[in-house]
């Protein structure tokens, strides 16, 4: 009975903190210097603020319902923010998914494919670099960096296969270590390189939407009004699509999966780009969506920041910082610069296939507010799948060479 008490005054003094994080972290990303600003991320940078200074007393105070506990709540929220946001972000880009895909599929494939190749080039360059200078172990050295690079792309996926490939437990954990320094830049820096491009370009945002609809024009709606509603705000064809997105993302062919993320932003594209069975609509509100996909962005960086803030503060150190500073930046803009010269993508196409080339969900939250549209998700979209797939495959290769 005790530990039951004591677990119901841990949920909610777990569930209170993150409210505290969520609105202080909105605060901050309101601070606007010279019109730039963190937006959502700010939730972020407070989150990973909290678990840097506050996560590890709080686990030994709560130590009781097993450490453990927390950061498996912690999980749990990140998890169902990621869940929020993809199937949100693929109803609404659902509709004109596959007709962009179609005009812009090379674009996107090889685009996704340069962004990875880079950073996968990055990695390799840095892990030799840390072996001859400073004389590390190769398989520590590549656990490590490639910990790094999956960090730095914030894909989970790499991070996940890097851990299965490794051969021991302790090299597992220098991994771990490795996601943890790199992700901190890897969310912040792509969040903050697709509102600065804009403005170092000197871009006029109402002729950049312009060109994206002229290049992804919008697709006539195949609901008609006379459908049947499962509910009024599309809770149930919201939560139904989200399911079948988790089956999906669980089935594993080796040790790659597309994960939640990959599986539900699959199913919701589909199920957003075909709207109804039959008679039944199967396409949430659109206000539903974009409440969805904002807490869900919140949720999600809530729950990986505070358990990044942790891990950053235990295992940092400046070089692995630098590596992951590297890993990021470089396959941006040498993506950006050859999707804007070689492929000519427009801005906005340009920037919503590096957030998806990137791996990065909260760049996506960021770019849909600075661009005003809902449109940059399809270029998002189109080139995930292709970017998930490759990092997995790099990040397994770059640990089998050393």
């Amino acid at each position: 009975m005790v530990l039951g008490v004591l677990s119901i005054k841990t949920i909610s003094f777990l569930v209170f903190c993150v409210f505290a994080i969520a609105g202080l972290g909105y605060l901050l990303g309101r601070v606007t210097i010279k019109g730039v600003s963190l937006g959502t991320a700010g939730v972020f940078i407070v989150a990973l603020l909290f678990g840097a200074l506050l996560y590890n007393p709080l686990a030994e105070q709560l130590k009781v319902a097993g450490t453990t506990y927390v950061t498996n709540a912690l999980k749990i929220v990140e998890n169902l923010g990621l869940i929020l946001f993809v199937t949100s972000v693929g109803f609404i880009a659902g509709p004109n998914f596959f007709g962009d895909f179609k005009r812009n599929f090379k674009s996107y494939i090889v685009l996704g494919l340069i962004i990875i190749l880079v950073g996968g080039i990055s990695c390799w360059a840095c892990t030799y670099f840390d072996i001859k200078v400073y004389g590390r172990d190769a398989k520590e050295a590549a656990a490590m960096l490639v910990g790094l690079l999956s960090g730095s792309l914030t894909s989970t996926p790499a991070f996940s296969a890097a851990k299965a490939t490794v051969a021991t437990e302790s090299l597992e954990a220098i991994v771990a270590v490795g996601h943890g320094i790199a992700y901190l830049f890897g969310v912040v820096g792509v969040v903050l390189f697709v509102q600065l491009v804009p403005k170092f370009s000197k871009a006029n945002m109402e002729n950049e939407r312009a060109k994206l609809s002229e290049n992804n024009p919008e697709q006539p709606s195949k609901l008609t009004g006379k459908e049947i509603e499962l509910d009024p705000f599309g809770f149930c064809a919201f939560s139904l699509v989200a399911v079948i997105g988790i089956l999906i993302g669980s089935i594993k062919i080796g040790n790659f999966s597309l994960t939640t993320t990959g599986g539900c932003l699959l199913a919701s594209l589909i199920f957003g780009h075909f709207a109804k069975i039959g008679k039944i609509s199967v396409t949430p509100s659109t206000p539903t969506l974009k409440n969805f996909r904002e807490l869900g962005l919140m949720l999600f960086l809530i729950g990986a920041g505070v358990a990044g803030g942790a891990e950053f503060v235990k295992y940092f150190e400046w070089v692995y910082f630098i590596y992951g500073i590297i890993m990021t930046m470089l396959p941006m803009i040498v993506g950006y610069l050859f999707a804007k010269y070689v492929l000519k993508l427009n801005l906005l196409n340009n920037l919503g296939s590096i957030c998806g080339g990137m791996t990065s969900t909260p760049a996506l939250g960021t770019l849909i507010s600075t661009a005003g549209t809902e449109k940059v998700a399809g270029a998002y979209a189109s080139t995930y799948p292709i970017a998930l797939i490759s990092v997995v495959i790099v990040s397994q290769i770059l640990i089998l060479m050393f």
